[in-house]
C-alpha cells in the first residue's frame, strides 16, 4: 500500500467517531456574500453535499453584504449604516432583494451540480427555501429611522424540521417576512444564530475569511470560552465607540457575537472557519486539532488530573462498583500512592467519574483502568470525555495501544473501538499480575 493510500485509510478511520457523532444531528452554516464569490466556494460546496450524505442535518444562511453594497454603486445609491445596520429605505431595498435571489439562485444552482467525475456526481441533493423567517421592522434607533432593516421575530423551527426530516438542505436568506406582507433587511449573523437556537442546533458554523481567532503570538486559538469572547468583543466595541464611533463593525467581531448569542442561548459549539482554506470545514469537523476556532459556553464540569484532595471523593465514587464485583477493590493508602494516574470529572466540586492509566511504556501500551460514572450521571458523556483524555495523555507519552481488562463492561469498551483480545497480548509484567480468578476479558484499542 502506497504512503498516500495509507494515509487515506488512517484519516478515514480516525474521521469514523465523528462521522457517527455528527449522523442525524442539525448544523446551521453561515456563508456571507464574500464566501459564494470566493474562487473556493466550489469546494465548500462539495463539502456541504458530502455532509449531507453522511446524514447531517443543514441549515445554510446565506448574505449578501458585498452584492448589496455592488448594486447601490451600480444605481448610484449611497449606503448608509448607523450603528453597523444599513438604513434600508425603498431604493435600498430594491437592491436588497435584488442580491438575495441572485445569491439563491446561485447557490441552488450549485447544490444541483451532477457532472461526472466530479464530487457532486449522483448526489441528487433537493434544496428548499421560503418563508421560514418572520421579521418585524428595527424601527427608530437614537433618533435614525432604519426603514425596512428588521429583526427576527420568529423562525419557523416545524416547517424547517420536516425539510430536514426529508434530508432537504434548507436555505435562509438576509430577507424577513412579516404577517402584514413586508420584506425586511436582516442581518445575517441574526438569523443565523436564531435559526440554531429555534432548531437546537448542534452547531453553528461561521464561515469567513480568516481562519479564526488568533493569540497575540500569532497563533491560531483552536479553541475560545464564550466568555472569552464575550469579553473580546466588548473591548472591541469600547475602542470604537472611543475612536470611530461610525466605523463598521469588523468580521472578526461579528462572528465573534453571533458565537457568544448562540452559545449562552444552549448551542454546544460554534466553529470560526476561513472560507478561502479548501477543505476547512472538513477539517474542523472530522479531524481533532480542526481548522479554525471552537468557542464553547461555559460548562460546570471540568477533565482534569487527580490530586491527594481528590481520594475521599474517588473512593466514594467506585465503592458502589468494588461491591457490585465490578471494579477491583482499592485501598486509600493505595490510591494515595496511585494518584497521579488519575483522571477525573468534577462538577461544582464534586467528583462524578474518574478513570486510571498505568503505562507500559517498553511495550507502547497502557492500561485502562478503575473506569466509574457516578450513578447521577449516567447517560451523558462523560465515559467518552474521560476516554478522550486518557488517549490524549496516553499519546503524550508516546503510547500507541491502549487495553482493558474487565467482566461486566465489555460492549461499552467495543462500542468505543476496542477488540478482544488473547491474553498473551498484554505486557509482560502485566500478565504477571493477572488475576485468573477474576478472569477478566482483554480488550485492546489503538490510539
Amino acid at each position: 500500500m502506497t504512503n498516500d493510500i495509507q494515509q487515506h485509510v488512517n484519516w478515514f478511520r480516525q474521521s469514523s467517531p465523528y462521522i457517527n457523532a455528527h449522523r442525524g444531528k442539525t448544523f446551521v452554516l453561515m456563508l456571507g456574500g464574500d464566501a459564494v464569490v470566493d474562487a473556493n466556494f466550489a469546494n465548500i460546496v462539495h463539502d456541504i453535499v458530502l455532509l449531507n450524505s453522511l446524514g447531517v442535518r443543514l441549515v445554510l444562511v446565506y448574505g449578501s453584504r458585498l452584492q448589496i453594497e455592488q448594486r447601490l454603486t451600480e444605481r448610484g445609491l449611497q449606503s448608509r449604516l448607523h450603528h453597523d445596520m444599513r438604513i434600508t429605505d425603498s431604493e435600498t431595498l430594491d437592491c436588497v432583494i435584488d442580491a438575495c435571489g441572485y445569491q439563491r439562485c446561485l447557490i441552488e444552482a450549485r447544490l444541483s451540480m451532477g457532472l461526472a467525475n466530479t464530487p457532486m456526481h449522483g448526489a441528487r441533493i433537493r434544496v428548499c427555501s421560503g418563508n421560514f423567517v418572520t421579521a418585524r421592522p428595527y424601527g427608530i434607533h437614537e433618533g435614525v429611522d432604519l426603514m425596512h432593516t428588521g429583526e427576527v421575530r420568529r423562525v419557523d423551527k416545524t416547517a424547517i424540521a420536516r425539510h430536514l426530516d426529508h434530508g432537504e438542505i434548507v436555505l435562509l436568506s438576509n430577507i424577513g417576512y412579516s404577517p402584514t406582507g413586508e420584506m425586511f433587511n436582516l442581518a445575517i449573523e441574526e438569523v443565523a444564530t436564531e435559526a440554531a437556537k429555534a432548531l437546537s442546533a448542534e452547531k453553528l458554523i461561521l464561515f469567513g475569511s480568516a481562519k479564526g481567532v488568533f493569540d497575540s503570538s500569532g497563533e491560531l486559538r483552536s479553541e475560545l470560552l464564550a466568555r472569552t469572547a464575550e469579553r473580546m468583543v466588548k473591548q472591541y466595541l469600547n475602542r470604537m465607540e472611543s475612536e470611530a464611533p461610525d466605523q463598521e463593525y469588523t468580521e472578526l467581531s461579528r462572528q465573534l457575537d453571533a458565537a457568544v448569542i448562540a452559545c449562552n442561548h444552549g448551542i454546544p459549539r460554534c466553529h470560526l472557519i476561513s472560507y478561502q482554506e479548501d477543505g476547512a470545514l472538513l477539517s474542523e469537523m472530522f479531524t481533532r486539532d480542526g481548522a479554525g476556532t471552537m468557542v464553547v459556553r461555559e460548562s460546570y464540569e471540568q477533565v482534569r488530573q487527580a490530586s491527594i484532595e481528590d481520594v475521599g471523593g474517588i473512593l466514594e465514587l467506585i465503592a458502589p462498583l468494588e461491591q457490585a464485583g465490578i471494579l477491583v477493590r482499592r485501598s486509600r493508602e493505595l490510591l494515595e500512592a496511585e494518584i497521579e494516574q488519575f483522571t477525573i470529572v468534577e462538577r461544582d466540586g464534586a467528583i462524578i467519574a474518574c478513570a486510571a492509566l498505568y503505562p507500559f511504556s517498553d511495550e507502547g501500551m497502557g492500561e485502562l483502568a478503575c473506569v466509574a460514572v457516578s450513578n447521577l450521571y449516567r447517560g451523558g458523556e462523560r465515559g467518552e470525555m474521560l476516554l478522550g483524555a486518557i488517549e490524549e495523555v496516553a499519546r503524550e507519552m508516546g503510547l500507541s495501544q491502549l487495553f482493558v481488562l474487565t467482566t461486566r463492561t465489555a460492549h461499552w469498551f467495543v462500542e468505543r473501538g476496542f477488540v478482544e483480545a488473547p491474553l498473551e497480548q498484554l505486557p509482560g509484567k502485566r500478565k504477571e499480575l493477572y488475576n485468573y480468578q477474576r478472569n477478566s476479558k482483554v480488550f485492546i484499542k489503538p490510539i
